[in-house]
């Protein structure tokens, strides 16, 4: 049986209709939001008006905040502290509440074409890499959406 593939996708470098035709153009029909806050100053990113721009495009929209990076590891990351960022972002990981929403992601997955959303453009600076590796250990395949 093939492995259910899954995407992933950074808005930092795109707009948000880019971002809707990339989604389209993968076949993509729901988006899982993986920011601990979903609020953006990128015009059309925070959680309100990006799930009400997706669903008239015919996307699914779902927050799993628990995937999330908190306060003290955006800090981290920002400031380039990379291996303190890995740190308390695998803390956060492993509890219960995220470990949950990754059950709840897989589910998703199986269920409709999905992409797990952040704002970081480098998938491998960001938190849904981390998020993306336990869900290949359940035996998905990531493809990732890039901006140039």
């Amino acid at each position: 049986m093939a492995r259910k593939t899954f995407f992933t996708v950074g808005y930092e470098r795109t707009t948000l209709a880019g971002l809707i035709a990339a989604l389209q153009a993968a076949g993509v029909s729901r988006v899982i939001d993986t920011r601990d806050v979903a609020n953006s100053r990128r015009a059309g990113f925070s959680k309100k008006l990006l799930a009400a721009s997706l669903d008239e495009e015919g996307i699914g929209y779902i927050h799993l905040r628990a995937l999330g990076t908190p306060k003290a590891g955006r800090e981290a990351n920002r400031a380039g502290r990379m291996d303190e960022f890995w740190k308390i972002y695998e803390a956060s990981f492993q509890q219960p509440e995220a470990q949950l929403a990754l059950l709840e992601a897989a589910d998703l997955i199986r269920a409709q074409p999905s992409a797990l959303l952040c704002f970081c453009g480098d998938s491998m600076k960001c938190h849904r890499h981390r998020i993306a590796q336990a869900l290949e250990e359940k035996g998905f395949r990531r493809k990732e959406i890039a901006f140039e």
